[in-house]
């Protein structure tokens, strides 16, 4: 299997097939930075017109727009506070941070290096396991996934800090919004109020663009006086190559995310939002200093970039190796092979291995040349918008937000619930609730809830389906001990501090 994949290598080289990674790449961290716009809807836009081209040009094309939108939605994040991707939203919470104070452009560094590291691992893991880690998969049935839904909204809400009450109530909130529209089963509509725009539910670009560009935006609008010259807004960026030894550092963090996002990418429907939350809570409560996470704290960054980038090509494990894309990009991707008269399975690899290995070295490709294009492109040009006066900037993000949500599906409601979701985000940041919990909420949601129903269907209605696999009752034990660790934790600081006194 090996030698095929060595086989492979000289006919991705040809510049047509170069081009296209480059190509690729370019246009996904362009797609990735405009809040509103995903890696699956480029590459649902790019495949008609890959009819007539040979299938690893347009392979290609999709591994480089998949990894540019990846990392082009921490741009934004970073320097607005507006995740360009759902699976950015945790890059935002040290990135900001760091922009206001001065270091935006190193923040992008660390972002785009992060990225790419990530992007490389999961390409390697690809490559070399993607018939053993395959097998993971069939470990994880419905109960699992539940379980695994379970520990993540509880990692998010106990172990980013602040207060927990507030982290409940935010993913209880969150919960909720996912439980609006129609059921998957039975098909009763839910929380719709009799509007049949909402029958199938809130779209994420909404609640997102609500809750993460509304509120800054209006933050923008409140507080006039910057004229766009003081040092609030000094990108502070220098070589990329520069500040390369400084993150060295990082490596450990690196290498945990890296794991994390391989793991969590080969989960059909987990995806890089949670992988993401998953690393930076790791990386966090691995810290010396938790303290400082969430006030500009770098090592945040490469946490949670590193894993939402070592998500990529791991996801097309599932995928190519059994036909079950483990996200909506791998689905489409699929759509992609078929239409080139690939057959996603076992005998793709048997039948096609030079396109198949020819593909994953692509993958690698396109993540290697993230840091010589997004260091470059995304620090030196779309970092600009730092330098634009804040009430201009304030009323440009407030017009793009609400035409970008009316583009969707061209109807006033979906602007009337981003303004709705944006009221609700600017009180919950003055009231300290914290927002990464709801999103998180919605995301996974719907996900525990389908396969909580399935899993109780397929045990016929007996709740100790849920509890009976060990791989259940691993993933328990762990939910466990993330929700009770910081917990005790504060009783021993506290008591700590009682005898001090």
């Amino acid at each position: 299997m090996y030698g095929n994949l060595v086989d492979a290598l000289p006919s991705v080289l040809g510049w047509a097939n170069m081009a296209a990674v480059v190509v690729g790449v370019l246009a996904g961290i362009c797609v990735g930075a405009l809040p509103g716009l995903s890696a699956t809807m480029a590459i649902s836009v790019l495949i008609p017109f890959t009819f007539g081209l040979d299938p690893l040009v347009a392979l290609g094309m999709m591994a480089g727009i998949y990894n540019g939108a990846m990392y082009g939605g921490a741009i934004p994040a970073v320097l607005l506070r507006i995740p360009g991707t759902p699976a950015a939203v945790a890059t935002s919470f040290d990135g900001y941070p760091m922009a206001q104070s001065g270091r935006g452009g190193y923040a992008l560094q660390v972002a785009v290096v992060s990225s790419a590291i990530g992007g490389i691992v999961s390409a390697i893991v690809l490559m070399l396991l993607a018939p053993p880690l395959a097998k993971v998969t069939l470990l994880f049935g419905p109960a699992e996934i539940f379980w695994v839904a379970v520990f993540g909204l509880s990692s998010i809400v106990f172990l980013l800090g602040g207060d927990p009450l507030k982290g409940l109530i935010s993913a209880a909130f969150g919960v909720t919004v996912s439980l609006i529209g129609s059921d998957t089963i039975t098909g009763y509509d839910r929380l719709t109020f009799g509007h049949l725009e909402l029958l199938d539910g809130i779209n994420i670009v909404v609640l997102l663009v609500g809750l993460y560009a509304l509120p800054p935006a209006m933050d923008l609008l409140e507080d006039p006086s910057f004229d766009g010259t003081g040092k609030r807004f000094t990108l502070g960026t220098g070589s990329i190559w520069k500040a390369l030894p400084s993150m060295l550092r990082f490596w450990k963090t690196w290498v945990r995310s890296s794991f994390i996002g391989v793991l969590v990418g080969i989960l059909p429907g987990a995806g890089g939002s949670m992988a993401a939350f998953l690393s930076y809570n790791e990386a966090r409560r691995a810290s010396k200093n938790p303290d400082d996470w969430g006030k500009g704290e770098p090592e945040g960054v490469a946490a949670a970039e590193t894993a939402n980038n070592a998500d990529t090509a791991s996801a097309m494990i599932p995928a190519l190796t059994l036909g079950i894309p483990g996200t909506s990009v791998a689905a489409v991707m699929l759509g992609g092979l078929l239409i080139h008269g690939l057959q996603p399975g076992p005998l793709l690899f048997r039948d096609n291995p030079d396109l198949v290995f020819g593909f994953m070295w692509q993958f690698l490709f396109a993540a290697i040349l993230l840091v010589f294009l997004g260091g470059s492109l995304a620090t030196n040009s779309f970092a600009q918008v730092l330098r634009i006066p804040r009430p201009l900037l304030g009323a440009i993000i407030i017009a793009l937000v609400f035409i970008g949500v009316y583009s969707i599906n061209g109807r006033m409601f979906d602007v009337y619930l981003t303004l709705g979701f944006g009221l609700v985000g600017y009180f919950m940041d003055k009231l300290r609730f914290p927002l990464p919990p709801v999103v998180l909420g919605l995301i996974l949601g719907s996900f525990a809830e389908e396969n909580l129903r399935l899993a109780l269907r397929i045990g016929r209605g007996d709740p100790s389906a849920l509890w009976q696999n060990t791989t259940s009752q691993v993933i328990i034990a762990i939910t466990f001990a993330v929700v009770v660790g910081p917990i005790i934790l504060r009783l021993v600081r506290s008591k700590k501090a009682g005898k001090v006194v």
